[in-house]
């Protein structure tokens, strides 16, 4: 081949290497079939859970809402407010929340929910609480529950059990063959088994028996040869029973620091594993915060209820006030329209256009009025647990409180101080502050442990039989020669871990010092904030009972002036203008005077919010549900148990005080007990006022 030819070739060559690109190539298979069922081309996907959990009765045999167009076939239900309180309160596993009053172009905020459903309060969380184990991962829960604890200081039983069989070359000389074998044959058995209990003092007490079983090839004593024994027995038994103790003398000793931080042992801090301070005071302190804001959140729901019960009120008043608009007006349109067919005087086209364009504007008033009645009853069906629609319509059958009612500011203001659930958090997280400085003190003494250990051992040919021989001669027993007591031993002594400075333990007295501190500030600031809160509330009431004996003289007035007004106009001696705004402004002092007399209403019942008692205000109680009958056979055992045991002092490590007692429910919950006093007379006999 020429010199041309190769370049020729060459140029092909390159050609149709360069002439697939740079994409990648899949490989080629022989077996290759084609089925590539097995082939996922994305690593996730958004998927169904397989979860049989089926729809509430309540979501699932709901029916069509109640709309304009779909507003036959219904009943009327009168409802009382204690009625719905307590269906609330039957149907209120999740603590359901309402915003504020929702105009109708946000029915979207019906609920905050949907927005972090682990957000709200449920009647499972103080038992998740206390029975939360600190060991699972992502717990909501910070810490251990109480009993969780307590277990700290429960009795541990460990036992273990194993078997060898073991073959191994030894280096060793033939010359030595005959004592010690160059191949060991060997069969091994261990056994332990112990008790470990921790006291609430921190000392830990251990009683422990372990038992060893070994059989060889090396020559003994007792098969007769002439070979120079090695040991006593083919096979022999090993038992020793011992009791232990491990005291702390400062640092980790006392039952205070044990039941605020837990017991810690040697080996733990030595290693520097620190404390977390989750002891059963803090944990029952954990379980004392989640009960107020569980009784926050009833305390809530007892709040939405009344909220949305008195705007469905007012709703339909309002509703009323619409119509009453709607009729005059329509009244109105058809003496006109008659005038101006007839071409009667006072029937011009434009006053026939003028009052129907008044009654259009109360009708599309009227509707959406309708359309607010709805949503507020679906409002008051959601916080009560019910289906959205189920052929009845809410109504309210209380009536709104036209009394005055007045509030003795130094006693509601030291009331709010003290019943507020948010204030008896917050003071049971300074108290939990305390105990964890109490604690974080305690790990700056020196870590020194006394402990001590007694043992009595055996040893045999065999682990128990009835024969009572020395353990030299055959046929003994291990148990035997252990329970003689010959063979004993004892230690004593002191092991001590100390840090040179104290600079991670001061960094964290000085830590619990500052979280202290901060604590306290956001009492003081809560305490500023409800102040505040009470003040607005005080003033609420003052207004809302000013304007609704304002709004009153003002609907008063309003019905007089369309009456004055209509008799003008029949007479010839008014417009119609004039006619046709006294009945709009009739209708807009009659919703006005509702709008406030329910204003009034709710100021009352957020006076009782902010300062604490809205539950007594309600007449809600809250108590712990029976227990099984054997958890109550159990707790009287134990009772029974610790009143015929003896009193242990443990002086001044014995936990102070950290509760006053239970809330008393119920007391000092009427408005004239709350300073509250009844003087106001019903509207109608209110005179104008200045």
């Amino acid at each position: 081949m020429n010199r041309q030819a190769r370049k020729y070739w060459s140029l092909v060559l390159i050609a149709s290497m360069l002439t697939p690109g740079c994409a990648p190539q899949q490989p080629f298979y022989c077996r290759e079939d084609g089925d590539l069922s097995h082939y996922l081309g994305v690593a996730t996907q958004i998927e169904y859970p397989d979860v049989d959990e089926s729809p509430t009765c309540e979501v699932a045999n709901t029916i069509a809402p109640l709309t304009l167009k779909n507003m036959e076939n219904y009943e009327l239900w009168d409802l009382t407010l204690n009625e719905a309180v307590q269906i609330t309160l039957c149907r209120s596993q999740v603590m359901r929340q309402l915003g504020g009053r929702v105009v109708s172009n946000a029915p979207e905020t019906i609920s905050r929910t949907l927005v972090s459903p682990a957000a709200v309060t449920t009647t499972y969380d103080p038992a998740l609480v206390d029975t939360t184990t600190g060991l699972s991962v992502g717990d909501p829960f910070n810490g251990s529950g109480t009993e969780a604890a307590l277990s700290e200081f429960d009795a541990q039983l460990d036992a273990s059990v194993f078997w060898e069989k073991n073959r191994e070359p030894q280096n060793r000389a033939t010359a030595v063959g005959s004592l010690f074998p160059q191949i060991l044959a060997q069969d091994l058995g261990t056994g332990t088994l112990g008790i470990t209990k921790t006291s609430a003092e921190g000392t830990t007490w251990a009683v422990r028996q372990n038992t060893s079983y070994q059989k060889n090839n090396i020559p003994s004593l007792f098969p007769g040869d002439d070979l120079s024994p090695s040991q006593i027995y083919a096979s022999a038994w090993q038992t020793n029973l011992e009791a232990s103790f491990s005291t702390p003398l400062f640092q980790g000793r006392g039952a205070q620091y044990n039941r605020i931080a837990g017991p810690m042992s040697y080996d733990q801090y030595a290693a520097g594993l620190g404390n977390p301070i989750d002891g059963v005071m803090i944990a029952r302190v954990r379980v004392d915060e989640t009960l107020a804001d569980f009784e926050g959140g009833v305390r809530n729901v007892m709040r939405d209820v009344e909220d949305a019960y008195w705007e469905l009120y007012f709703t339909y008043r309002d509703l009323e006030a619409r119509k009453m608009g709607r009729d005059s007006a329509l009244e109105t349109w058809k003496k006109t329209s008659a005038l101006y067919r007839t071409g009667s005087k006072g029937g011009g086209a434009d006053r026939e256009a003028q009052s129907r364009s008044q009654y259009f504007l109360f009708r599309s008033q009227v509707e959406q009025s309708l359309t607010e009645v709805f949503r507020a009853e679906n409002r008051l069906r959601y916080i009560m647990g019910l289906p959205m629609s189920d052929g009845k319509l809410i109504r309210p059958a209380d009536e709104p409180t036209t009394a005055r009612v007045g509030f003795d500011w130094s006693g509601i203001h030291c009331e709010a101080l003290t019943r507020r659930t948010e204030v008896r958090r917050q003071k049971w997280t300074i108290k939990r502050r305390e105990l964890e400085l109490i604690a974080a003190r305690n790990f700056l003494l020196p870590r020194i442990d006394a402990v001590g250990r007694y043992r009595w051992l055996g040893l045999g040919d065999e682990l128990i039989n009835q024969n009572h021989n020395e353990f030299t001669e055959q046929d003994s027993s291990a148990w035997g020669v252990l329970t003689s007591g010959e063979f004993q031993n004892w230690q004593l002594g002191l092991q001590a871990s100390i840090p040179i400075g104290f600079r991670r333990e001061l960094s964290g007295v000085r830590h619990h010092e500052l979280l202290l501190a901060r604590d306290r500030a956001l009492l003081q600031n809560l305490e500023l904030e409800i102040s505040h809160q009470l003040g607005d509330a005080i003033r609420d009431v003052d207004l809302n009972y000013g304007l609704t004996q304002t709004n009153f003289n003002r609907r008063v007035a309003a019905e007089a002036e369309v009456q004055a007004v209509a008799a003008s106009y029949d007479a010839g001696r008014v417009s119609l203008d004039l006619l046709l705004d006294a009945q709009r402004r009739r209708s807009e002092a009659e919703s006005a005077y509702y709008r406030s007399l329910i204003d009034y209403n709710r100021s009352i019942m957020n006076v009782h919010f902010r300062k604490g008692s809205l539950l007594d205000y309600d007449g809600v109680y809250l108590a712990e549900g029976e227990w099984p009958a054997k958890a109550y056979f159990d707790a009287l055992r134990q009772a029974r148990k610790r009143d015929a045991g003896l009193y242990m002092d443990y002086g001044y490590t014995r936990p102070s005080v950290v509760s006053q007692g239970p809330i008393p429910q119920g007391e000092g919950c009427t408005e004239c007990e709350q300073g509250g006093t009844t003087t106001m007379p019903s509207p109608e006999q209110i005179l104008p006022t200045e």
